[in-house]
């Protein structure tokens, strides 16, 4: 899934100083959520408010065009040509056109995992209208028919006769959707994330995958999903060591050696208290948050800030650390410590009594010491079990603070968030000039907690835009104690123009989705940055990554030429993306940056995902040891250690191996691949048949080859360091051309392909850096929301040229 918040300020791009921080793009759009009003799912009123109200105050302001969060088809829009009124006035008696009521309703269809497509919608509310958008920015004269990043399309700048359907548009994500607007005077967008019952059921109900959504006592899930952090539920006395038995004197290889278990603490949970440790990797480093349950059902943080594992750059050098740890299956040893369990096979070549996992984690305040997370009494889970300790709860009939006639009632929200309001311990009771609506709202913005809890809130109600829900939303209004029942005298149609003023914005009736309905409603930012470590990529996706042209040097020209889409029909398209996904899981190819140093050079590696194979070998010292995978494996020494990562080093001859390593010495010295030919009839049927498999489009060397190499050559390294975007100028074909390039990709580029040149930036010798960059440049703009300069002060939202893949091109 890649998904986004629909504003991208450039602030959002800045790296965070603090290694733990991991989004700094959704950091940015938080702080953009107005606490006043609007809170998810809370109106000021006490009533269902499904959705949340952002202001961008950074970035360009009102200037920060709103977006697509998702590529989604269009279910419906409405355009206006200027604002309307809810009846106030301006100074000269004129009304005051005060709100937007114009909005776009998308549809997403996108997967999580294998098998798990998930279907849900994006609510855009509030948009400008025509006249001011014009007012606000210059729109082009001949807009195009189609969304963009770069300037919306003409049917966002057209006025609609009402409610439009949607008639198969299509959107990417990123593209333009308009600006913000206002209600009832107030700026702000109004944005809605939501599933119908049949969606919500089909995946967090779906057989084989159910999600143990809101289960106090969650257990490790049968399925193999996973995707984003790992959390472990460690049972009350349980204990921890200082070091891991016979395990406190081992060190790293190398010129600095360092201890793997540096010492800790040792300590024990009591008879009555759960911990509930977090544990997640960025920029190298190995991050646990921590809560304890002392036995009364209340979460405490054991650490304000995340705690840092005490070995430097854990996961940079997890390779390491699986082969010195677990020398007969170096592979699931590494799955072990990144996620507690092995999830790529059922039947483990590791045996079962050296599967032990010690791995640090908080167990008191300031306190850390060592666990076997591997013991069966430890439940392993990730974000793909949406565990209850992180927030998420189902707000239903039954677990609801909302009573019959749709109020929030304080007790009750107090009660379902488990957050003490603070003010009655400072005053004892609550003051008597509050009234109800202003208590609640006093305690949803006095208390961060609370604000905190209710971004878990998974809310199953009606929506406010059905026009069948008006009634019985707002009848209080109009009983005698109501706000228009007390003006009856002075207004007496103030409750008749006050539906009609919101039926203005109401359209449910309109769409496929029709009125009456209970939809389910997330907090819309807080499910966009738990989606957002789910970087499972689906076909559709997938398709996007590879570039519409490529440039390529032949024969002293630099030529500029499309690559055809044939690819989507061949093998590797087909068999490939699942395999190509489990392994980027496994192996943490799981950011944007990192996916896209990978991509670069495994599209083009590949040739647009039409070979497994290099071209033309046979001349090559290295044959019959070639290039093969989406990285390219290459020399018997690599074939040897990526089968020995994979628990195959005991069906390896002894000899055969000397014979291997003996002949590759030989052959980079002489420049020849004769030397070869002696050892091919000295290998084992198995290993002609393992080698063979790694460009096979039906075996998944191809993919875990790949993972090896940027694992063992510490492609992640480089690919987490800024990415600062070079614009090279060029002729191709005779004309004008240009692509996007970056010192940290070609270090990425260079650690698997030359590693003796990485510090020799951009030299010649890598071969096809400049299409690599094609490919590079296409998964920036499709994964990430890096922006590409055109000039001094000014970037865009994509390469340029036409390069990315939209439609069916």
């Amino acid at each position: 899934m890649i998904i986004s918040p629909p504003l991208l300020p450039a602030e959002g791009l800045t790296t965070p100083i603090e290694k733990w921080k991991t989004d700094p793009m959704m950091d940015k759009v938080d702080d953009f959520e107005l606490s006043h009003s609007g809170v998810f799912p809370i109106a000021f009123d006490r009533r269902w408010h499904c959705g949340m109200h952002l202001v961008p105050f950074a970035g360009d302001g009102q200037l920060e065009p709103v977006r697509a969060i998702a590529d989604g088809e269009v279910v419906a829009y409405r355009v206006a040509l200027k604002a309307v009124s809810d009846g106030q006035t301006n100074s000269d008696g004129s009304l005051a056109l005060n709100s937007n009521i114009g909005f776009v309703l998308l549809k997403h269809v996108t997967e999580t995992g294998e098998g798990r497509t998930i279907t849900f919608y994006s609510l855009y509310m509030h948009l400008l209208d025509v006249i001011s958008t014009n007012a606000l920015a210059s729109q082009p004269n001949n807009p195009m028919p189609e969304s963009s990043p770069g300037a919306l399309a003409a049917w966002l700048l057209r006025e609609t006769e009402g409610v439009q359907a949607g008639g198969g548009k299509k959107v990417y994500r990123k593209d333009r959707l308009g600006f913000v607007g206002q209600s009832q005077g107030e700026k702000h967008l109004h944005f809605e994330i939501f599933m119908t019952e049949a969606d919500f059921t089909a995946w967090f109900d779906q057989v084989g995958h159910k999600v143990a959504l809101g289960d106090a006592q969650p257990n490790t899930p049968a399925s193999k999903d996973y995707w984003g952090h790992t959390y472990f539920v460690i049972p009350k006395g349980s204990t921890f060591m200082s070091t891991p038995p016979g395990q406190g004197n081992l060190k790293t290889k190398g010129r600095t050696p360092k201890l793997l278990f540096p010492a800790l603490n040792a300590g024990a949970l009591d008879a009555n208290s759960t911990l509930y440790v977090e544990t997640y990797f960025s920029r190298g480093e190995r991050f646990m948050p921590a809560w304890i349950d002392k036995g009364d059902r209340k979460l405490v943080s054991l650490t304000p800030e995340p705690v840092q594992d005490e070995f430097a750059e854990y996961e940079y050098d997890l390779y390491e650390r699986a082969t010195t740890l677990y020398e007969a299956c170096p592979s699931e040893g590494y799955e072990l410590l990144r996620f507690g369990r092995i999830l790529s096979t059922d039947t483990p070549t590791l045996p079962a009594g050296n599967r032990a996992t010690w791995v640090e984690v908080p167990f008191a305040q300031g306190t850390t010491g060592y666990i076997d997370v591997n013991l069966a009494s430890i439940q392993k889970l990730s974000d793909a079990d949406f565990p209850f300790f992180m927030g998420w709860q189902k707000i239903e009939e039954g677990n609801t603070p909302f009573n019959r006639e749709g109020f929030c009632g304080y007790d009750e929200l107090c009660t379902i968030a488990g957050v003490t309001d603070t003010r009655l311990a400072l005053h004892d009771q609550t003051p008597t000039e509050f009234d109800h609506d202003q208590r609640l709202a006093a305690y949803v913005r006095g208390e961060a907690e609370v604000r905190v809890k209710l971004k878990g809130f998974i809310c199953h109600a009606k929506s406010e835009w059905d026009t069948s829900n008006n009634e019985e939303r707002f009848r209080a209004l109009n009983e005698p104690n109501g706000f228009f029942g007390k003006r009856k005298e002075t207004d007496p149609r103030g409750y008749e123009n006050f539906l009609s003023f919101v039926k203005q914005f109401q359209f449910m009736k309109q769409t496929p989705l029709g009125e009456a309905n209970k939809l389910w409603f997330f907090h819309p930012t807080a499910l966009i940055r738990h989606f957002r470590k789910c970087a499972w990529l689906s076909e559709k996706e997938f398709k996007q990554l590879v570039p519409s042209f490529t440039v390529r040097k032949h024969g002293g020209q630099t030529l500029w030429e499309l690559v055809p889409g044939t690819f989507t029909s061949g093998n590797i398209f087909k068999n490939q993306r699942v395999v190509l996904n489990r392994m980027m899981c496994i192996y943490g190819i799981n950011t944007p940056l990192r996916m896209a140093s990978f991509f670069g050079n495994a599209i083009q590696e590949s040739q647009w995902l039409q070979l497994l194979e290099e071209g033309s070998p046979t001349t090559q010292r290295y044959y019959p040891w070639f290039g093969r995978g989406f990285l390219q494996l290459t020399w018997a020494s690599n074939y040897l250690d990526y089968w020995d990562f994979h628990g195959r080093a005991s069906q390896i001859p002894s000899a055969v191996r000397v014979q291997l390593l003996t002949a590759q010495q030989a052959a980079d010295r002489s420049r020849s691949n004769d030397v070869w030919q002696a050892t091919e009839t000295a290998l084992t049927p198995d290993m002609h048949k393992w080698r063979a498999n790694v460009s096979l489009p039906d075996q998944s060397d191809a993919a875990l080859s790949a993972g090896f190499y940027w694992v063992k050559l510490r492609m992640a390294r480089y690919a987490d360091e800024p990415h600062v975007l070079e614009r090279v100028g060029l002729t191709a074909n005779r004309r004008a051309r240009s692509y996007y390039r970056s010192a940290s990709f070609w270090k990425a580029s260079a650690s698997v392909n030359l590693p003796g040149a990485i510090d020799s930036l951009y030299s010649i010798r890598l071969n096809g850096f400049e299409a690599r960059c094609m490919a590079y440049n296409v998964a920036l703009a499709v994964l990430s929301e890096v922006k590409f300069p055109i000039a001094p002060g000014q970037a865009a939202d994509a390469p340029d040229y036409d390069i990315l893949r939209r439609g069916q091109r």
